[in-house]
Order: C-alpha cells, then structure tokens, then sequence
C-alpha cells in the first residue's frame, strides 16, 4: 500500500550537491554503465532469451483482467483466503454478517508478507510447516456491503472498525502437502491470529517504559494491545518471524498540528487524516487523546509461531519508521545483522547489527538477542557506501538537538538519519540478502516526487516511474561476508522499465523478452538456487498491466535479466513470495484484489478467487507448483 505523500524536509546537503552539482541525468547514466549496467539494443523473444539460463520456464505473459495466469506447467492452488477459519470450530466467512468475534479466529484481511516455517523446528521439511501471513489493512468500501467510497466514512460502526482491527495484524497456520495438494490443518494448535484488537505484546529494547510510550492504559509504557500496518518481514536463524510495521499513518486521526508530538508526528507522516476511522470509536487511536499510542507502533515485532503461549515483541532497538522488511543473515563472526527499508518516498536504509554472537546450537538463548547492538542507516556514495551508527551521544544525536537518550534516537529513527547524512532513497522497500552469496538487494520500488536536480549516485532518474534494485557487496573475511562492515562496495543490479522506450532510461544486463520489463520492484526473495524473485507493487499504474512475480538469475551472461512467472488479478499487488526448502512449492500472496476507482464490495471489477455472485473479492496466499512436480523456475 502506498501514498505520494513526502515527510522528509531535510535540507542536508544531497550527494549532488557534494559532487559540484556536476552529476546530471546522462552523467548518471554514464556512472551506470561503469558499474556494470548495460543499456539495450532491443528486446528478445521469449523463446531465446531463456537460452542458456537454468530458467526454463515459458514466460506468462502480459494481463489485465479478472484472474490470476501462472507460467504454462504449473498450478495455481488457493490455499487460504481473507475469513477462513483457522480452527475446526471457528465459524464459516459471512460477508454479510461479519464480527469482531469471528475474525479474531479467522484469516485477516490483505495477506502480505509470507513465511514458510517448516515442522517441526529446525528441520527443512518441505511438506509440513507453518505459514506466518502478514496483514496489513482493510478495505472499507470492498470489506463492507452497502458502502461506496464515499459513503463508508460517514456511516462506520465502531462494532465494523473492531472488526477491521481484528483481521489485521497476522496468521499463524499449519499446512501440509497430502499428494501434491496443499491444505490447511485447522485442528493444529500452532494455529492463532495476532491482531491490532487484543493481543498484548510486549516492549523491550531502548524505548521500553521511555515516558513517551507511555498511555493512560500502559502507564509503564511496556505493554501495548496489538501490532498494525504489517508490511513485509523477515525470519531468524532461531527459528522465530519479524513483522514489520509500515503505514501506521493510516490508523491515527485528530489534529496532528499541536502538541508536545506534533513535531514527531510530522516527520512519520502522521497528519490525522486517517483512512481508518478507528479512532472515532476508539481513544488509543485519537492522537489528542493519547498522544502516545502512535510511538507504540512503527516498530519491528518479533513472533514464535512454534509457541502458541508466547508475547509477540517489539524489538525497540532496531529502530522505528514506515518499517517494509527485516530479514537477518549471520556474519562471518557469528553476529546477526538486520536490513531493513523505510517505505516512503525519500527515507532510508537501514541495518541494526547484534552485540552478541548467535548461538546456533541453542535457539533459546537467542531470545534477546535483538535487544542490544547497534543501528545504522545508509549513505551512498558514487561507488562504495557507508553504515552511518545513530547511537546516542554520538555526532549530532545528543542533548542539544533533542535526544535526551537512546530511546529517543530509536522512535525519532528517521530524524536521527537526517542529522547524520544519510541518503534519501526512491521507497527502500525489500532489502534482502543473498544466500549463495551473501549480497544485499536493496529494491526502490519508485519515485515521481523526485526532482531532477534531486538525483544522486544511486538514485539516478527524477522523477523515478519504474524504479531500481541495488547490490550492496559487503567486505569478505575468511571467505565468509562481513555484515557488521561499516564500509561496502555497491553497484546497481538492474535500473527497470521498458528498454524500448527511452524515456524509462532502463538497464538490464542483456536483452529481456517484451513481457520480461518490470516496474516497480518491490518484495524479493531468493530461491534455493540463489536466483531473484521479484514482486511488484505499481505496474497497473505506471504500465497499464497487472502487477507480477518475476525472475532472474543473479550471476553469469544471464545476470539481471528478468522473466515474468506470474501475474496477478486486476486491482490486487503480489507479495510475500516465498519458497519451501526444496524449492518446489512456491507461496504468495494476492492482496487487495479489485482495489480500483469505483470497485466497492456489491459491484468489484473482480470477484477473485471465489466468482461468486455472493462473495466479494478476497486476499488470498496461494500455492504454486509445477505439474511434474519439478523444481520452480525450472
């Protein structure tokens, strides 16, 4: 989910600027092509562009319409949809008749982020496992019947906005492969939702019990009811899933303008004009009336699916923004690094880097590992970058410009980054790294908003409509990649849009077939074999086709050139790829289908994937596999 909207004004000084103002567009361009990003004569033909490249598979094709089309050979098996139960005794999804009550025990709404954890612990069952599903808001005018667009904010309920509290949040859900078809288990005890309406989850790291988290129903300021606007995420070597709290900005209304917050507010985005109107009904979503509640959320919140009796925590220490990801990879040295993106036009890149060495052989004694170490936001330069520390005390982060500790540099994450220099990124979303390699992609998914005399080193085109991805290469020692590096080499993996057109000012490594060109990059994943998975999330808008799941090899002549796998139905964004160990089952998430002008609950322009006249769009994970049973991609 997505808004145009720009919160950071900093006026430090832009990477052009440092550079003499002597970096332009075809200056830009250039400095591309010295890193290894070829420009295009034109386009190849499906049939000769997998020549040579262990993807084999037929490309699927351009779509706008209704349904979902998959490569040809493989299958497309809806597994779990927004308001199925989770429980043997939950009760059916009735559109018509929805409650609070019944969510709660039932799939939330607008799946995003997916993780396959498999069972039991620590194994690489590909058979058995449990999904852990991101859900990251409502619809209102496709959630309710009766509403249009226009209509929904004068006459919601609070019993209707408790029950979009309870379908976000996220799922835990058992699923097994029984003769090559995927199901559900409902009688599992793994199985629990974690939503904004009533779970309570606790606070640790800097900003636990800080005096600005505090609440008149948390006056400790260490337990807060819920986590929401789950983006994207990440799991642990300890076996446990980080969810990402993104566009909390949606979820807060009053008037942002005054107040001992109101700065803070204004630099998170947080204006009081929510799209939900929870806090008509509910105080804690009030900004006037607490004050505090929005620090509570923005935060990464970690969740072991294997313990159905344990808090969710937020993990304070690795900072807060419009978090789109977490995903962790131990350094050579043992310690855990975290990479993470601040979705919003102009923010940041960030990494938190553990104090301590993980233990492997003890997944319990990594409990707290997340809760001490240090935070670093990212400054690109023309050919290398810098992790900048924003730790109390050091540089410009102390007293005299407001931080009174290192809670403080924690909830006031991104203007701590101001301060330090760090560059302002086009929508840092997915940042993921690279098992076979250790490598860091870094996708920008775009930015209009960027001006021309904005460009910098690595973000090269403004106004920015298809966006890039980045490789970060971190230093080597002992032949392993040292992520606690404050100093890395990076280059651009592959700059999108469509290479015919040379008003893209696209660059991929070789040719790519006519249905290959992406835009707007957003979540990643790697697949068993190290190749890149990427979902988009603004096709419909900047190209006029459906978003969709792409692929590419991330070394050798077919290097960056991408291939289009899957396409979604009209309105929806994929997301949340994810792979089972064996690679032969690939999971994903549909999310917001029908989400278009006009499309409303009785009369969307799709009723995927039910087509029933009594059934509404609905968010779905489905699962993907080949015909022979075969590895995907292959």
């Amino acid at each position: 989910m997505d808004d145009d909207t720009v919160s950071n004004e900093s006026k430090a000084t832009t990477l052009s600027q440092l550079m003499a103002l002597r970096l332009s567009r075809r200056d830009a361009l250039r400095g591309m092509a010295a890193a290894g990003v070829y420009g295009l004569v034109g386009c190849a033909t499906p049939a000769t562009q997998g020549s040579g490249s262990s993807l084999t598979f037929t490309e699927s094709g351009r779509f706008m319409d209704e349904t979902h089309h998959v490569a040809p050979g493989y299958k497309v098996n809806t597994l779990i949809r927004w308001g199925d139960p989770l429980h043997a005794d939950a009760p059916a999804f009735n559109p018509q008749a929805q409650s609070a009550a019944a969510q709660e025990r039932q799939f939330g709404a607008n799946n995003d982020y997916v993780a396959f954890m498999p069972l039991p612990r620590g194994s690489a069952n590909s058979t058995r496992g449990l999904l852990c599903v991101n859900h990251e808001y409502t619809l209102a005018p496709l959630m309710w019947p009766g509403y249009a667009p226009e209509s929904y904010a004068k006459n919601l309920t609070r019993e209707q906005c408790e029950t979009e509290m309870a379908a976000t949040g996220h799922s835990i859900v058992e699923v097994e492969n029984r003769g090559g078809q995927w199901l559900v288990n409902r009688a599992s005890p793994y199985n629990r939702r974690i939503s904004t309406r009533g779970t309570v989850i606790r606070v640790a790291g800097p900003a636990a019990g800080h005096p600005r988290m505090s609440t008149k129903a948390d006056v400790s300021g260490t337990r807060v009811i819920g986590t929401l606007a789950n983006c994207a995420g990440g799991t642990t070597p300890w076996g446990t899933v980080l969810t990402a709290e993104e566009n909390i900005h949606y979820s807060f209304t009053g008037d942002a303008s005054t107040g001992r917050e109101a700065a803070a507010w204004k630099r998170m985005g947080i204006d009081g004009r929510a799209r939900s109107l929870w806090g008509r009904h509910f105080d804690r979503f009030n900004l006037n009336k607490e004050p505090n509640e929005a620090n509570r959320f923005g935060w990464i919140v970690e969740i072991d699916p294997y313990d159905p009796r344990s808090l969710p925590v937020k993990r304070t220490a690795l900072g807060r923004c419009n978090q789109e990801c977490a995903n962790t990879v131990i350094s050579y040295d043992g310690r855990i690094a975290v990479y993470k993106g601040d979705d919003r036009r102009m923010e940041y890149v960030y990494k938190f880097v553990t104090r301590d060495a993980c233990n492997t052989d003890q997944p319990e004694a990594n409990r707290d590992l997340l809760d001490s170490g240090t935070l670093y936001v990212a400054r690109f330069e023309t050919s290398k970058m810098q992790w900048l520390p924003l730790v109390f005390g050091q540089g410009p982060l102390t007293k005299a410009n407001g931080f009174e500790n290192q809670g403080d540099v924690v909830i006031d994450s991104r203007r701590a980054a101001d301060l330090l220099g760090a560059t302002p990124m086009d929508r840092p979303e997915d940042v993921e790294v690279n098992p076979a390699t250790g490598r860091v992609y870094v996708a920008l998914t775009f930015n209009e908003n960027r001006k021309p005399d904005q460009i910098d080193a690595a973000n090269p085109r403004g106004p920015n409509k298809h966006g890039h991805i980045i490789e970060i290469i971190p230093p080597m020692i002992n032949g392993k990649s040292d992520h606690a590096a404050t100093e890395c080499k990076w280059e651009f993996f592959i700059v999108v849009g469509d290479p015919k057109n040379p008003e893209h000012g696209a660059r991929y490594h070789g040719p790519v077939s006519p249905t290959g060109w992406i835009t707007a990059p957003d979540n990643l994943t790697f697949d068993p074999k190290g190749r890149i998975w990427i979902a988009t999330d603004g096709q419909e808008d900047w190209s006029g086709f459906a978003d969709s799941l792409y692929a590419a090899e991330t070394s050798g002549p077919h290097r960056g050139v991408t291939r289009c796998f899957f396409s979604s139905p009209r309105g929806s964004e994929v997301t949340g790829p994810a792979f089972t160990p064996d690679g032969k089952t690939l999971f994903l998430s549909v999310q917001h289908p029908g989400d278009e002008k006009g499309s409303t609950f009785d009369k969307p322009s799709t009723r995927w994937p039910d087509f029933k006249p009594d059934m509404p769009p609905r968010p779905a994970v489905v699962a993907i596999t080949k015909a022979d049973g075969g590895e995907i991609g292959s």
